[in-house]
């Protein structure tokens, strides 16, 4: 699905949604539908995986080759350093990290506990 396509499906569903003839989980079902079918083909011959585990990262959703590159895609897209391993560095005692490089980005603790599964 090319990217007018999607736009031309996702505008389907919120006209019908505007005129009474979907309720919005149906609509939100169709968008989400529109969305991972265009992200998937824009991806190539990605998978689509679900983060599942501790906080901020569970319920996040990402398309990605593998387990592993999902796992380091909803790491960075949650601020944290997908290579990182938790450990705050001898110079730092106070237990927080900004590994975002961002200054103005929160401070983050250890890496989160989480899997992720295919979709």
């Amino acid at each position: 699905m090319d990217r007018i396509s999607a736009l031309r499906n996702v505008e389907d569903a919120l006209r019908a949604f505007e005129n009474g003839e979907a309720d919005l989980a149906d609509t939100e079902r169709r968008v989400a539908a529109v969305l991972r079918t265009y992200a998937t083909e824009f991806d190539g011959d990605d998978d689509v995986f679900r983060a599942v585990g501790d906080e901020p990262v569970d319920g996040q959703v990402v398309v990605a080759a593998s387990k592993p590159a999902a796992r380091e895609r909803v790491l960075a897209l949650s601020g944290f350093d997908p290579g990182g391993s938790g450990d705050t560095g001898a110079a730092d005692d106070s237990g927080d990290r900004n590994v975002s490089g961002d200054p103005t980005a929160p401070k983050r603790d250890a890496l989160p506990e989480f899997d992720v599964e295919r979709v």
